[in-house]
């Protein structure tokens, strides 16, 4: 038994759970925390200066790590402010201990400035919320957070702190952590099941999801495409990297549009579907993505999406990992040599229209812009293509100016590439601070659209503040161009109302620079290269604003 404050309780507790960074912005309730981190300096304090940066660092960092974060906001404002960025994370299944400073429980009763119950608002975004009622309980409180985060489908948890708790002193067994090991694979029957069914497909396809870079496993993954000889389509969200953009059978990534999606797949007569969400969309449409008598084959670990909104033939719940590890060598064995030559013809027939054919078609579509004035988006993204680093990390929230990306940047590694998960804006700014400090050593590129950088822009202050290797690259259209794409093509309308950032416009390197972070602005094609080679090779934080083409007729 060891005898402490609940303050320091809390802050040891995280650390033995392996936290090694506290992203928080602090408010009053939050002051016994903060007069003793200093006690603990295994443990950094990042400052973010608005709640749902702060969360968005956290996820970031959870998202590359693979690792444990932590996130500390303020009372009930605090918490309302980050709700958009624990949604974002909810999507992205990171491991967050979120926890929010609490008026003490009698104080609480008085309904006092900043009091709402905190643990109703959180629940509807985490895997468990719960606030602590007397210093004893931290331990358990905490040690079972940590289990919950990281226990898959992984995903953040919520913990309210009253002051009373924080400020207690008791004697303390803090325990031990506990982790459920849950790499489970189906049992061999139904592996033996499964192989049969693979290798009796005439034309397989596989879709390739993020809970194969989230478990390592793009090189099983690679060789069940080839053994197949099954094209790989990413899924249609891109959280993460998903599958080698370079291999010969990779067809790239599918959309968001139903019709688009089920013709790509028409031609296919078995869907494979590898820790990926079963053909997630955007907005609606009267047609089924999913071909009519579409036999579906889903490997996931996440149970709400097996079988969701599309028949499953056979639906695992498993390790996709695990899975793929054990079921390989029985398609080693069991497929014939007509199948492996049927499977090395189909590979071969992909060339024309892979993911390396698509870029290079990509490529001269974007150099065919490249004296366009304003830029021409496609023209900009084949530039930050090119200026990458091999081992940058690339972080995408650009939304129409970044249509092309995934056609231009490989994805190479499990984490060379994050992108927006749940379609709520804010991510990309903070998220790619987390991702710097959970990967150092490895540039980080932030390619972000002007609309989407307003929800998280504060974290310029940050990036400034620790000096990370991080590019930011704006593309800056002066609009919410997707909205108006959208009227124009579901509505029939033109007439844009509060979709223009136009009067007065907004200087993003002004701002940049107000927050310590060096910038220039790019009007010119001919200069978009060498600024984002000079900001990549610098070394610290830098943001080149691009002013591209509204795609409405803008000439300025």
């Amino acid at each position: 038994m060891t005898r402490l404050t609940g303050r320091s309780a809390f802050l040891r507790l995280l650390i033995d759970e392996g936290v090694t960074h506290l992203f928080g912005n602090p408010g009053t309730t939050e002051l016994p925390i903060m007069e003793v981190i200093p006690d603990y300096p295994q443990l950094k304090f990042v400052l973010g200066l608005h709640e749902s940066v702060v969360v968005g660092m956290a996820d970031g960092y959870a998202r590359a790590s693979n690792r444990l974060a932590a996130a500390n906001v303020h009372v009930a404002p605090g918490l309302g402010n980050a709700m958009g960025a624990l949604y974002n994370a909810n999507f992205s299944g990171s491991p967050i201990i979120l926890t929010a400073g609490q008026q003490e429980q009698g104080h609480g009763l008085l309904e006092p400035l900043l009091y709402a119950p905190l643990v109703p608002v959180a629940r509807p975004f985490v895997k468990w919320a719960v606030e602590v009622t007397r210093a004893a309980d931290l331990p358990l409180i905490l040690r079972r957070a940590a289990k919950v985060a990281l226990t898959p489908p992984t995903g953040p948890v919520f913990i309210s702190l009253p002051g009373d708790v924080l400020e207690e002193e008791t004697d303390l067994e803090l325990g031990a952590s506990t982790r459920v090991d849950a790499r489970m694979r189906p049992p061999d029957a139904t592996l033996a099941l499964l192989a049969r069914r693979l290798l009796a497909a005439r034309n397989p396809v596989i879709l390739a999801g993020h809970e194969l870079g989230l478990h390592d496993a793009f090189a099983e993954a690679v060789e069940l495409a080839e053994l197949l000889g099954a094209g790989v389509f990413h899924q249609t969200v891109p959280y993460a990297a998903q599958f080698p953009s370079e291999h010969p059978a990779c067809l790239g990534a599918l959309t968001r549009n139903q019709k688009a999606v089920r013709a790509a797949l028409e031609p296919f007569d078995l869907l494979v579907c590898l820790g990926a969400d079963l053909l997630r969309m955007s907005v609606y449409s009267p047609i089924d993505p999913l071909p009519p008598g579409m036999p579906v084959v889903h490997v996931s670990e996440r149970e709400w999406e097996l079988g969701k909104n599309h028949p499953t033939a056979v639906a695992l719940q498993a390790n996709v990992k695990e899975t793929l590890a054990a079921l390989l060598p029985l398609l080693r064995v069991q497929r014939s040599p007509s199948a492996a030559a049927q499977a090395a013809q189909r590979l071969a027939a992909f060339a024309p229209r892979n993911w390396s054919a698509q870029q290079g078609r990509a490529r001269l579509a974007a150099l065919e812009a490249a004296e366009e004035t304003p830029i021409d988006p496609r023209f900009l993204m084949l530039r930050v293509a090119e200026a990458l680093p091999r081992d940058a990390v690339v972080l995408e929230e650009a939304l129409t100016s970044s249509l092309t990306l995934p056609a231009l940047v490989p994805q190479r590694d499990p984490k060379s590439y994050f992108g927006l998960a749940s379609g709520g804006l804010g991510f990309a700014l903070p998220g790619a601070i987390g991702a710097a400090l959970a990967l150092p050593g490895r540039p980080v590129t932030a390619v972000v659209g002007d609309g989407a950088a307003l929800y998280g822009v504060q974290a310029l202050w940050t990036a400034a503040h620790l000096k990370l290797p991080i590019t930011y690259v704006i593309a800056n259209n002066r609009s919410y161009r997707i909205l108006k794409e959208r009227l124009v093509s579901m509505r029939k309308s033109a007439r844009f109302v509060g979709m223009d950032l136009r009067d007065p416009e907004i200087d993003f390197v002004a701002l940049a620079q107000s927050m310590g972070v060096a910038a220039r602005r790019v009007v010119d094609p001919q200069d978009v290269a060498p600024a984002l080679r000079e900001a990549m090779r610098h070394g610290g934080p830098q943001l080149v604003e691009v002013m591209v083409a509204d795609g409405f007729g803008d000439r300025r």
